[in-house]
């Protein structure tokens, strides 16, 4: 076997050691990192009923469509929070 071949094999065993570490060290972060299926669930619905308030193009009811959007707009933030901060 040649130098060269060497050390593409080398080179090859390196990038794959490094590759199984960085895979195991994100396996490893995500299962430490805490399930929250109720808050997950709440900030889907809360993302689909702001998705919902800004697509309406009804003027009519402007002002409490617009305050309706800020609150949960509030909510999704405060979710998000939680989130974060559970994930700890």
């Amino acid at each position: 076997m040649g130098h060269a071949t060497r050390t593409r094999l080398r080179t090859m065993a390196a990038f794959l050691m490094c590759m199984t570490l960085m895979v195991l060290m994100f396996a490893a972060g995500r299962a430490s990192a805490l399930s929250q299926p109720y808050l997950e669930a709440a900030l889907g619905h809360l993302e689909q009923a702001r998705a919902a308030l800004e697509d309406k193009a009804d003027t009519s009811k402007s002002a409490a469509r617009t305050r309706a959007h800020d609150l949960t707009v509030q909510a999704i933030a405060a979710v998000r929070e939680g989130l974060a901060s559970g994930n700890k």
